[in-house]
């Protein structure tokens, strides 16, 4: 069983020796997890032991998860009829069966009653509420809690899905974007070579020998000298990427993108965000709150000749970009527009992005506002799309 395992994660990519796969072994045989009963060892036991002897560079760890998910695909899904139902699926369950009635008349407030709203909430409740329209709780219309319907609440806890929350109250955890993820389809390849030709900038300074040579002897001997461009890549890029929420949909393709940056740029300064850009960004999600990079701090250390490129679906509340304090993490002094409006300033070529289908676009209002920052700079990723963001990046 765990030879198969172990070419699985080969398959993967991973840079798994059989040393460390025999160590996996040694410390299931000494019993590192527990005893011999199988009852007594869950699958996360499992899971952590493996990825403890198996994965030396945390950089590895989402392609570990990925091959370890595909290769145990239902072994932690077996019903089990001697234990109850889980509550959250009946509070799924709820939240499906509420009627269209009661979702439009859901209560919508604008951002100032919504903050004073919740603060009275606050002092009031005393008591954990399911359902309803009033309390801070789970499943119901109400614009505070989890797990039920509003078009433009506060989600305190839980899971999102809904896409329409104007502010998120929990401490989550991104991972970073693989940059070393294979290219995997043709459109992203083609962009690869887009983005190479757009690397390959340069003065025609360097003398092409062999065509000089060839073209003086066609020349009866008369000197006709040929320049080709430098061979190196003087281009400087500062790629911004969001990452989290809504973006986990375009994980893949994003470090497509990544790796196909990191490939042919030479100059690369990278950092992330969350759906809007503030005064500060990141290097690592794993340590985001420990090790923070002033925006001010950015915009004085790049050159104006830095292309600027966003990465984002730009999908979020509309008081993410405008409002102050509107950011999901935590309250902003200035409003994510203002922070916008400098990175552009300070790098006049500039794009953006979007991973979001186009198609989309006209339903998002967050983008429609992003784009007008970006004096309609926008792109989609796909082929035609990275192309005109390359023609418009090298003006």
């Amino acid at each position: 069983m765990l030879i198969d395992f172990f070419y699985t994660l080969r398959a993967a990519k991973l840079p798994v020796s059989v040393k460390e796969y025999l160590t996996l072994l040694e410390c299931l045989q000494q019993d590192v997890i527990g005893p011999r009963n199988p009852d007594a060892c869950t699958l996360d036991d499992f899971y952590y032991l493996a990825r403890t002897t198996l994965v030396k560079d945390e950089k590895h760890f989402d392609k570990f998860d990925r091959a370890f998910a595909a290769y145990f695909k239902g072994v932690a899904a077996r019903a089990d009829f001697n234990h109850d139902i889980p509550a959250d699926w009946l509070r799924k369950e709820i939240e499906r069966l509420l009627s269209d009635q009661q979702k439009a008349d859901a209560p919508k407030m604008d951002w100032d009653e919504l903050m004073e709203t919740l603060k009275k909430r606050l002092e009031e409740q005393k008591e954990r509420h399911e359902g309803g329209s009033k309390w801070i709780g789970t499943g119901g219309t109400s614009p505070f809690g989890h797990g039920g319907h509003n078009p433009q609440g506060i989600r305190i806890g839980g899971q999102g899905g809904g896409k329409s929350a104007v502010k998120v109250w929990e401490q989550r955890a991104y991972r970073d974007y693989d940059d070393s993820q294979e290219l995997g389809t043709r459109n992203i390849k083609m962009a690869l070579r887009r983005l190479r030709k757009f690397a390959r900038e340069g003065n025609e300074l360097e003398l092409d020998l062999g065509g000089t040579i060839r073209a003086t002897a066609a020349n009866a001997g008369w000197l006709d000298i040929k320049l080709v461009p430098e061979r190196h890549n003087n281009v400087k890029v500062l790629l911004l990427m969001d990452v989290g929420g809504t973006m986990d949909e375009h994980i893949e393709r994003v470090e497509e993108l990544f790796s196909a940056a990191k490939n042919e740029f030479k100059h690369l300064e990278f950092y992330y965000f969350h759906n809007c850009v503030y005064d500060y960004v990141w290097r690592n999600n794993r340590r985001r709150y420990a090790e923070k990079f002033e925006t001010w701090d950015v915009i004085r250390k790049y050159n104006k000749d830095y292309k600027l490129i966003f990465v984002g679906d730009a999908t979020m509340s509309p008081y993410e970009i405008l409002q102050p304090g509107g950011s999901v993490e935590y309250s902003n002094e200035e409003a994510g527009a203002e922070w916008l409006q400098r990175l552009t300033h300070a790098f006049p070529r500039f794009a953006w992005i979007n991973p979001e289908p186009p198609g989309m676009w006209p339903y998002r209002q967050s983008i429609a506002i992003i784009q007008q920052i970006m004096s309609q700079r926008m792109y989609p990723l796909t082929l035609k799309g990275l192309e005109d963001a390359m023609r418009a990046l090298s003006k």
